[in-house]
């Protein structure tokens, strides 16, 4: 089924006229393009400030209002509508439409997503594909949590990971997520893993991946805000998480390292590296070993 997209594009000044227009005129869903403040927007909504170079590209002088026409509702009968109610408030606009083809949202994304090797040992498997390998694989069904192996700031940790784990490691993974790295680091044979989020769906995430990679026994999920659910010292410690959160967390993390431990850190954008940098050696933590890849930046660390 094809829904009509009906895009009213606006200079942000006019935004919230256009907006109560189309909230008048729609029977359907709106959706705004609105980029004017997206750094502030991006760190109130979700308290983040790594976005994509894509996002950042896009205007800031302009608006786009969305609203979309079902299957049986005809774009002539309400087109002129539109065209007569921005007239009339004096509001300079293009407007054009597409088609839209109805979609599952929440499962469209797994057509993107497919087996890839990491490292030297690892391969991570969507748990709807085959792939026939002879690496340690690691099956993965994100759902909606971060964490697929695909973005650059999780494929650098496991890369790690992959060079670091020996065997018998204890792991706590910070911002655990879909759980990939404490996954990984059970499968590559750290003996325990306990993997900490704020989002009670991702800790549910994690917990459904452990159990479908055979490591739910040794892993242990928990609802907390950073490290405050940590127990005891741990060999590896991960955080791929955002700068802001790193420089929050690593005080915290020195405490909590065993002797001879490392601290991987990643989610960081270039542009805060030197930032992050100075935080984790003011906080204790002395940098062995940076890998960057396509604008992100991943910290090895050591106790100092």
């Amino acid at each position: 089924m094809e829904w009509t997209d009906i895009r009213i594009t606006v200079p942000q000044q006019y935004a919230e006229t256009a907006e109560a227009i189309a909230t008048m005129v729609s029977n359907g869903g709106i959706y705004i393009e609105d980029y004017s403040d997206l750094e502030q927007q991006a760190w109130e909504i979700a308290h983040v400030d790594l976005i994509e170079q894509e996002l950042l590209d896009k205007p800031r002088d302009i608006v786009i209002v969305h609203m979309y026409l079902a299957p049986d509702e005809n774009p002539a009968e309400v087109l002129p509508l539109f065209r007569e109610r921005l007239d009339a408030a004096g509001v300079p606009y293009t407007l054009d439409t597409a088609g839209v083809q109805q979609e599952d949202w929440q499962n469209a994304w797994k057509k993107y997503y497919h087996a890839m090797d990491i490292g030297s040992r690892l391969a991570i498997v969507p748990g709807w594909e085959s792939y026939d390998t002879d690496r340690i694989r690691i099956t993965m069904d994100p759902g909606l949590a971060f964490g697929t192996g695909t973005h650059e700031t999780t494929a650098l940790c496991l890369e790690l990971l992959d060079s670091l784990v020996q065997g018998g490691e204890r792991v706590l993974d910070v911002g655990t997520g879909s759980g990939i790295l404490a996954i990984a680091a059970l499968k590559l044979g750290a003996r325990e893993a306990d993997g900490v989020d704020i989002d009670p769906m991702c800790v549910r995430t994690a917990g459904e991946n452990a159990e479908r990679n055979g490591v739910d026994g040794r892993f242990r999920v928990l609802v907390g805000d950073l490290s405050d659910k940590a127990e005891g010292v741990y060999d590896i410690i991960t955080a791929n998480i955002v700068a802001a959160a790193i420089l929050s967390l690593a005080p915290a993390v020195p405490a909590l390292m065993a002797p001879g431990a490392k601290f991987i850190c990643s989610g960081i954008i270039d542009e805060r590296k030197d930032e992050v940098l100075a935080g984790l050696q003011a906080s204790g933590l002395r940098p062995v070993e940076i890998k960057e890849k396509r604008g992100w930046v991943c910290i090895l660390c050591e106790k100092a």
